[in-house]
């Protein structure tokens, strides 16, 4: 899922990708996929053994599908539909590739182990239309009443530039950008976690918005007004200002927020492709399994209790009623799941991962499209020139509108509205007509001789993921002082530091990683589980290319004072 972060220094598209391995745990999750020697096995005693993985989203397929490859038999758990926050939908009645995307929608080059994934099922990705992006036609930015037009930065007042040479000077003198960038780009170990223990220490009780007031760069309130309502990548954060500054810097150092690009027929297409994939390597099983024949074509449904059973096995009962017991279980659900809808144990996990799942603080987001007949939009202006729409960043309700174009003569998609936070709750009572009403007369304003509502020939699609019962929320972002529970979750999969009663299910999915909102810390997060899930049997990796939990040790995370 995106995150809401600025964009920082600028680099070219034809620059080789920084990788999202960094900075909290700089293992080369990418090098780890692509080694010939495969990322584990498992004695053949264990061939055929059942694993849990609760969770149908991303981190969930990945994870199955890994634990199949190495022989074991995968029972997955999704209350919904495969897929979670990668959901492409289309609109009833329109041509089928018209598609929504209501949850991921834009991905960095850095996210390479997720890249590992989207080149195995063969799917193409292409650039997204951010504002001010080469792959965006013309922004729009509207402020106070005034719009600007512009299709670089360098199209914008005086005002606009001076912001954003406030932030790349406030990342370079107060939270080393440079060095830290250089540092992750040559996977220089050291000098990342030199660089990066010193700014957790120095900063978890910081907020963005803090960190921006303690920086002489954003002396102005209008600078830092503005900052929030436009910013630069993906455009305006004043939603993310009271989050811990931690969790920006580990977006702007790996350029997570540079470059994005869409999967080509929808995000969903990748969770779905590896639920039917049939690997060419594979143990124990026949040339020719997959997740979905080992599942009949179906998985399990909504888990609805957790417990623990005799030899610190776990028990799961689903909504049917249906009990089983494991020696292992993944959990990939967003973690509230565990405090409400799923009957837990308290000797699941330690009180202190508890209390870590408790304090999470999740994001809500919002998103409103609706299908169109063309891509009227890039039609001119007669007396201007211009294009008659743009991609539109503004301090109105619906604060950034996304034009989706599938060629000059087919129909086409607008997000008319992607909010996050107070500005998504501000949606949350209203109906997906009531929601384009208010939109529409939103863009009226801003584009008054362009008539929207005569383009739409389908009802509109819309989504509040705070509102989502399997989900609560959009993405976690963490708040001043969560360092601590963070490292917690995250090193959760390590479960030779736990007590023996409380090992045997491990937590995944983005909001375990340090990079919730980003399909790449599913994908990590995922794979630390394989690797725990892995051990916990007997297995192990090949000598010449360890696992994440083979290097721990070296390379964990800063370890914060508890006391």
């Amino acid at each position: 899922m995106t995150s809401t972060v600025p964009n920082a220094a600028q680099h070219t598209e034809a620059a080789e990708p920084i990788t999202m391995f960094g900075p909290d745990f700089p293992y080369a999750y990418d090098d780890y996929l692509a080694h010939p020697a495969g990322i584990g096995q498992i004695p053949a005693t264990e061939h055929g053994s059942e694993v849990a993985v609760i969770g149908g989203g991303l981190s969930g397929v990945v994870a199955a599908y890994e634990l199949m490859k190495m022989g074991l038999r995968p029972v997955v758990y999704e209350a919904d539909r495969i897929g979670g926050r990668l959901r492409t939908v289309g609109f009833e009645g329109c041509d089928p590739a018209l598609t929504a995307e209501m949850g991921a929608m834009r991905f960095p080059p850095s996210s390479t182990a997720l890249q590992h994934y989207i080149d195995l099922v063969g799917l193409e990705t292409r650039p997204f239309p951010n504002p001010l992006s080469p792959a965006t036609p013309s922004t729009v930015v509207d402020l106070k009443g005034e719009s600007h037009y512009a299709r670089t930065i360098d199209d914008l007042p005086q005002v606009y530039r001076d912001v954003m040479d406030a932030w790349n000077r406030c990342l370079e003198e107060d939270a080393d950008f440079s060095d830290m960038n250089r540092a992750m780009r040559e996977r220089d170990v050291p000098r990342i976690r030199e660089l990066w223990s010193r700014l957790v220490r120095e900063l978890d009780n910081q907020t963005f918005y803090g960190f921006l007031c303690a920086s002489e760069a954003f002396a102005s309130f209008k600078h830092r007004e503005i900052f929030g309502q436009v910013g630069f990548g993906t455009g305006g954060w004043d939603t993310d200002f009271p989050n811990s500054i931690l969790e920006i810097l580990r977006v702007v150092y790996a350029e997570a927020d540079d470059h994005h690009r869409s999967i080509v027929g929808g995000s969903q297409q990748l969770p779905l492709r590896l639920w039917e994939r049939e690997p060419r390597k594979i143990v124990h099983w026949p040339l020719g399994t997959s997740l979905s024949s080992l599942h009949g074509g179906e998985p399990r449904p909504a888990v609805t209790r957790l417990h623990r059973t005799a030899g610190n096995r776990i028990t799961v009962t689903d909504a049917t009623g249906d009990v089983r017991t494991y020696p292992a279980v993944i959990f990939t659900g967003q973690s509230w799941l565990l405090l409400s809808k799923i009957d837990c144990d308290d000797a699941l996990f330690p009180i202190d991962h508890w209390t870590a799942m408790e304090r999470t603080h999740y994001m809500e987001s919002s998103k409103l499209f609706v299908p169109v007949d063309r891509p009227f939009w890039l039609d001119k202006d007669e007396t201007t020139g211009r294009d008659r729409m743009s991609m539109t960043l503004t301090d109105r309700m619906t604060r950034g509108t996304y034009l989706l174009d599938n060629g000059p003569d087919g129909p086409a998609v607008i997000c008319l509205s992607y909010t996050w936070c107070d500005d998504s709750l501000k949606w949350l009572p209203l109906t997906a007509n009531e929601r384009m009403e208010v939109m529409l007369k939103s863009l009226g304003e801003i584009y008054p001789d362009v008539d929207i509502r005569k383009h739409i020939i389908g009802n509109p699609a819309t989504v509040s993921w705070e509102n989502e019962p399997y989900f609560m929320g959009a993405f976690k972002a963490n708040l001043p002082g969560h360092y601590r529970y963070q490292r917690r979750l995250f090193t959760h999969f390590m479960q030779d530091r736990l007590p023996a009663d409380r090992q045997g299910i491990f937590l995944a999915g983005d909001d375990i990683s340090w990079t919730a909102g980003w399909a790449e810390g599913a994908v990590q997060t995922a794979l630390n589980a394989v690797w725990g899930v892995m051990t916990r049997l007997g297995g192990a990796t090949d000598p010449t290319n360890p696992g994440p939990g083979d290097v721990f040790d070296d390379i964990a995370p800063v370890e914060l004072p508890e006391d």
